[in-house]
């Protein structure tokens, strides 16, 4: 039963399309599964009712009584309203229930009767609704859903308060949402069950807030602007959503440098204290709105004398923060900033604008202001706003710079050298940098409805590739047209030459092309001066040289390290520092691939480089997992996904190395999610180079996971799809060790040597060592299956040591742990109480859980396989039952002779490395052949009896 009033349950609230909530849906639901109460809490417009709601449609189903109220500010005087919300239509349901006292004084409430009834009939009242909640629980559990507790009417409020405080293990819940601005909830608490549990619903994360505004239709808005909403809105999903609706509804959106229009209805909401300011006060607050880091000193330096009782007044009215133990000033919320500056005049900003332009201490700072006080051209503003965009750029703020670049293009006169359009593609080349592809996108686009200039058009042309992404399908049609414009000038043919060549690589996926057109590249570069691109292109080349394995990667790299060296191309994410890493981390140098990679991230990050410093977090991420630090790895790993969802940049590529990183460290069912998130990603981008690094991350999942059919099947699409691409070192995704020990698991072990014998030439070529031991290991498992235990066993051990003395950390425990599983099941062989202790150390060392989880699991059945296991039979009847399996093939011999020693399936798996299916599926064959029907026909056979 549902009562409601005025309760409406919108179909958007259902809990897959709670935003960013996850976590905290997952905690109340699992707190009301466990019977106990939940109080939301929150400033307002954090999305309290939204999860309320939610909660209440997902977890108050048929077989609860649901009872429900939501209070507002207009009705809070008016006594007992919340509770003829809650018993008003269940009142015939129970009142004969109830007490005659009792049953009179609720009436007498619900019918309003007078604000006396609680005075005048007080303790029958509160035993009245105890009682009334006891009736409806009888039949079945209760759920009380409250929303906006603070309009609760005190009547209402003491009430249910009485009755929370005394029903005991009575099955009647509480779902309740209340407005706070800190922690003070703790009224509310105490008003509620003793088994209630407070959870506070905090801002939304930049990707949070633009996940919510595509759910609402807000979906053409540039990531800079959502990034500004974020800001503007503090992560409040109200407001966030009133602004990007303002935003929808504005034909103009506002200029670099300028605020978001911030509408009425939260104008209202943040600024009804305002009025309580006199006028110089408000102006005060006005030009502390409009400066970048407002103090009392740039106060009194714009010229407000009488800061100090003026921000002192704003505190008071809860618009500002005090900070006893700084200088700033600080606005409550980012939202009163900015209502307070939209509600100013257009006279009264620019006047702010211009005594920042003097007062400010830093030359960005001032020039900006000047900007935003100026109207129409001036060359020396733009002058001054070009400069403050390359101290920004030199700074390590590209998306400062990006906005200045756009503003000096905005002040320069129409024959103003540099033309505006100049202006504008170093603004866009600069958005690129920061990461704001739609932005720079938006730009360029722009700057080619008019630019007649080769050179100005070429470099919008890169602008609109590199805003591409991985995507370039998307852009087929820009490259004839670049092809064009760069006619036979050499320095303008490698630029588009170059992304020509990733071309090759990510849509064609052909290594030999993009290769010979990289070489071309460089050769133009080189012929045409330009010293950036003919290193990029080098870089390029090494790389395309390295993952194919051919012999000129040394020189190669070696050629693109030569000096002059660019600073930029030498940090870059496709420059010469990052071909370098590649180089050591497929050479086995991981000491020296982790400082070289954690040299390059830490300059990104000094010069804003975002989509350097996500791939370059990546890279890194993966550096530990390989050494085994799997925490760590995971870690970054996250932090990388983070990064990539937040910019929009890399998204597969992160998706793809956190997959690994969860499945070695974490949680193996968000290993599998994000496999084949990065593999659908790269399928939509036709991608095929990531494509088939995602398939070999959801292959490595679905081997962790014990799914080593599924795992067969995607790194089998792994091999076909890496011998199309001419891919042939195998240190590049390192996925062949698992494909040959996933076959031995389903039953393949020729397969797995055919894999473990191509691969193992290459290796040698190429002198992969760490490559060479997985392989080794590989074949100790196929050589196990085969049947020659004692040569696994010694090769396993050889591989351990060579693994441990490289630094593969993960993969020397994962040597131990197959090295233990043969000790322990060879025939003839017991297992010791210690025979797994060496893999679990070694597993817990890297904090690699998920390997951890799969020793201890083996090792108790180990343990449970030897308390149950019979007496081996006799030299004689092993004679026996070897002349009569004679004619199985040799994996049906070793499931058969295995169920003569009495063992069982899973037994049997666990030996062979194959799957309990398997074991059943050549256990049907070797029935069918020796014409017999069951597992007890085999040991009779093996006892030189006939089957009946």
């Amino acid at each position: 039963m549902t009562v409601r009033r005025d309760f409406k349950e919108p179909a958007r609230c259902r809990p897959d399309l709670v935003i960013g909530r996850d976590e905290l849906y997952a905690t109340a639901r699992e707190q009301l599964t466990r019977g106990g109460s939940v109080l939301l809490h929150g400033p307002a417009g954090i999305g309290k009712s939204t999860v309320l709601r939610a909660l209440a449609a997902d977890y108050g189903d048929a077989a609860r009584t649901v009872l429900r109220c939501s209070a507002t500010e207009s009705e809070s005087h008016l006594p007992f309203l919340a509770l003829a919300d809650l018993f008003g239509l269940v009142l015939d349901e129970i009142s004969d229930k109830l007490p005659a006292a009792q049953r009179t004084a609720l009436e007498s409430a619900l019918t309003g009767r007078g604000e006396s009834t609680l005075q005048r009939d007080g303790l029958a009242l509160r035993l009245a609704v105890l009682s009334a909640l006891r009736a409806l629980a009888a039949t079945r559990p209760v759920l009380l859903v409250a929303d906006d507790l603070q309009w609760l009417d005190s009547a209402s409020a003491e009430l249910l308060g009485f009755a929370a405080r005394r029903l005991g293990d009575t099955p009647v819940q509480l779902l309740c949402a209340v407005r706070t601005e800190g922690q003070e909830y703790d009224r509310h608490l105490r008003a509620s069950p003793p088994d209630t549990l407070a959870v506070r619903l905090n801002p939304l994360s930049s990707a949070q807030v633009s996940a919510l505004l595509d759910h609402r239709g807000y979906t053409d808005l540039p990531r800079s602007t959502m990034r500004e909403i974020h800001r503007t809105s503090g992560g409040n999903p109200l407001f966030a959503l009133e602004l990007g609706r303002a935003l929808g509804e504005n034909p103009t959106p506002p200029r670099p440098g300028e605020p978001l229009p911030v509408p009425t209805s939260l104008r209202d909401l943040v600024l009804s204290r305002l009025d309580m300011l006199s006028a110089e006060a408000r102006r005060t607050l006005l030009v502390a709105s409009a400066g970048a880091r407002p103090t009392l000193a740039l106060l009194h330096a714009a010229g407000r004398e009488n800061a100090e009782a003026e921000t002192a007044r704003a505190a008071e009215l809860g618009l500002l923060t005090t900070e006893p133990e700084g200088p700033a000033v600080r606005f409550t919320h980012p939202l009163i900033s900015a209502a307070l500056y939209a509600e100013a005049p257009a006279q009264e900003r620019r006047a702010a604008h211009a005594a920042l332009s003097t007062a400010a201490s830093d030359p960005i700072e001032r020039a900006r202001n000047l900007a935003l006080a100026t109207t129409g051209t001036d060359p020396e503003v733009a002058a001054r706003l070009a400069e403050a965009a390359a101290l920004s750029r030199d700074r390590g703020a590209p998306s400062v710079a990006a906005s200045l670049g756009l503003l000096a293009a905005r002040h320069t006169p129409q024959d103003g050298t540099p033309a505006a359009d100049r202006h504008r593609l170093q603004a866009a080349e600069d958005a690129i940098t920061a990461g704001e592809v739609d932005l720079a996108r938006d730009i360029a686009r722009e700057v080619l409805t008019r630019a007649t200039v080769a050179a100005d058009r070429i470099r919008a042309w890169e602008v609109v590739i590199e805003a591409a992404g991985q995507a370039l399908g998307d852009v087929d049609a820009v490259f004839p047209q670049a092809l064009a414009d760069a006619g036979d000038d050499p320095r303008l043919l490698a630029l588009v030459r170059y992304h020509l060549a990733w071309r090759k690589l990510i849509v064609e996926g052909d290594f030999s092309e993009a290769r010979q057109e990289a070489a071309h590249a460089a050769e133009l570069a080189a012929r045409g001066g330009d010293r950036r691109t003919e290193l990029m292109a080098l870089s390029f080349q090494s790389s395309t040289e390295t993952l194919m394995g051919h012999p000129n990667a040394p020189a190669t790299i070696k050629q693109a390290m030569k000096e002059p060296q660019d600073p930029y191309v030498a940090c870059h994410h496709n420059g010469v520092g990052a071909a370098r890493f590649r180089w050591l981390m497929m050479s086995d140098q991981l000491a020296e691939a982790r400082s070289t990679i954690t040299a390059l991230l830490r300059e990104v990050r000094r010069r804003g480089m975002v989509e350097s410093e996500v791939h370059f977090q990546r890279f890194l991420a993966e550096t530990e997992l390989r050494s085994g630090h799997c925490g760590r790895a995971l870690d970054l790993a996250r932090e990388s996904l983070r990064l990539a969802r937040d910019s929009g940049i890399g998204l597969g590529a992160s998706a793809m190395l956190a997959s690994l990183a969860e499945a070695s460290g974490g949680d193996v069912d968000r290993a599998l999610a994000l496999a084949r998130e990065a593999a659908e990603r790269a399928e939509e981008d036709g991608d095929q180079m990531y494509l088939s690094r995602a398939l070999a991350a959801l292959g490595h999942a679905q081997l962790v996971a014990g799914d080593a059919a599924g795992a067969v099947g995607s790194l089998r699409r792994v091999r076909e799809l890496e011998a199309g691409l001419r891919i042939t070192d195998p240190a590049r995704g390192r996925w062949q060790g698992d494909l040959a020990e996933a076959l031995v698991r389903v039953g393949e072990p020729r397969e797995a040597q055919d894999v473990i014998d191509v691969t193992r030439e290459h290796a040698l070529r190429l002198d992969r060592e760490s490559v060479l031991a997985v392989l080794d290991r590989s074949e100790a498992m196929v050589r196990a299956a085969l049947g020659d235990h004692e040569a696994a066993l010694a090769r396993l051990t050889s591989v351990q040591d060579r693994l441990a003395k490289l630094g593969y950390g993960l993969e020397e425990a994962r040597a131990a742990f197959a090295l233990a599983r043969l000790r322990t099941l060879r025939p003839g062989a017991g297992p010791g109480p210690t025979s797994y202790d060496e893999a679990a150390r070694l597993f817990r060392r890297c904090r690699a859980l998920p390997w951890l989880r799969q020793v201890e699991r083996a090792a108790a059945e180990g343990a449970a396989a030897q308390a149950q296991r019979p007496a081996a039979v006799g030299r004689q009847q092993q004679q026996q039952a070897s002349d009569v399996l004679e004619g199985l093939a040799a994996m049906e011999r070793q499931v058969a002779a295995l169920v003569m020693e009495g063992a069982t399936n899973r037994e049997i798996a666990a030996r062979l490395f194959i799957s309990v299916k398997t074991v059943e599926a050549t256990l049907t064959r070797v029935y069918r052949k020796l014409g017999i029907r069951s597992r007890v026909d085999i040991v009779r056979l093996a006892a030189g009896r006939h089957a009946k």
